[in-house]
């Protein structure tokens, strides 16, 4: 069953992710993804298989198959400036640490990808060991950037994300007061690391145990980057943060926090400071991301763990 004759449903998750986060811009992306799908089923020879459910919250990802019966995934994503370069990176990385790019259209968001594990992320691991692989995976990625490469540099990234996180100051939940120095804070640290950085590496940009599945060709692929070009700090930050809830849950979890982040910054040879400065920034972003989706509790954790890192 391919092209028109497929039948696509489009996920919950997906539907609910983008009317809150894009509005009416999302909406209208929404209408029209079941036909955008069926024709590239139809362009690239493909057969469906099965809407995967709940999928991604920016994007409807498919298991199919080619012409000559290999498995592979259709990922159909609502274009944003952080995923917009996610076929360069893939196709800078070639396959060495993350998910072969194996067709794409960037201008609609479509790509064809390796078929990965997709019922088995990094975080089906035991905590301990996950960081391990996901940190020896990371190193991996860190590679110098191509000659006049596209990505954004972290410094605009920065700039943007100062920006949504100003403009959101206003939406904090009830605990407003007591967040607001963790947001100045953490805008004033952002501004300093981006100014002193003194190196220059290709970023995943969202490397979390929930974006690592198994594989058959490597034991694990990175997935979804949202890609840049800055200091390794920033990347490292985002693993950081994974499984907050058990960090927060933690007895002392201050310290459980300040023991994770030297573990990750002595693994990758790592400042810790900024490591430090990075992950606070990142928690107060993922803590306003959170709100915005509706999901008041995940906020409300984050912006528990950034308070643990106030020194």
């Amino acid at each position: 069953m391919s092209g028109a004759a497929a039948q696509i449903t489009v996920p919950a998750w997906l539907t609910h992710s983008l009317t809150a986060g894009e509005g009416e811009e999302g909406r209208q992306w929404l209408a029209t993804l079941p036909a955008t799908v069926a024709g590239y089923l139809t362009r690239w020879d493909l057969t469906l298989e099965r809407v995967l459910d709940p999928g991604g919250s920016l994007s409807l990802v498919a298991y199919v198959h080619r012409d000559d019966l290999s498995p592979a995934v259709l990922k159909t994503g609502f274009r944003t400036p952080e995923t917009a370069l996610e076929h360069a990176a893939l196709t800078h990385w070639a396959g060495r640490g993350a998910v072969l790019l194996l067709d794409a259209d960037p201008a609609e968001g479509v790509l064809l990808l390796e078929r990965l594990h997709g019922d088995i992320p990094l975080r089906s691991l035991a905590e301990p060991k996950a960081m391990l692989e996901a940190a020896s995976l990371l190193h991996r990625l860190w590679v110098e950037l191509p000659d006049e490469h596209p990505f954004p540099t972290l410094s605009s990234r920065v700039a943007t994300t100062v920006e949504r996180l100003r403009e959101g100051r206003t939406e904090l939940p009830d605990a407003a007061d007591a967040a607001q120095p963790l947001f100045a804070e953490a805008l004033e640290t952002a501004h300093a690391l981006a100014d002193s950085a003194t190196e220059t590496f290709l970023l995943h940009g969202d490397f979390h145990h929930g974006n690592v599945l198994a594989a058959d060709r490597a034991p694990w692929l990175a997935i979804d980057p949202r890609p840049l070009a800055g200091e390794r700090a920033f990347d490292l930050a985002r693993l950081a943060l994974d499984r907050a809830d058990t960090l927060v849950g933690s007895p002392g979890a201050p310290a459980a926090v300040r023991r994770r982040l030297h573990q990750l910054a002595d693994a990758l040879e790592v400042d810790r400071d900024r490591l430090r400065g990075w992950t606070l920034f990142r928690a107060v972003d993922l803590a306003l991301r959170a709100l915005t989706a509706g999901r008041r509790e995940d906020a409300e954790l984050h912006l528990e763990l950034a308070g643990s890192l106030q020194p």
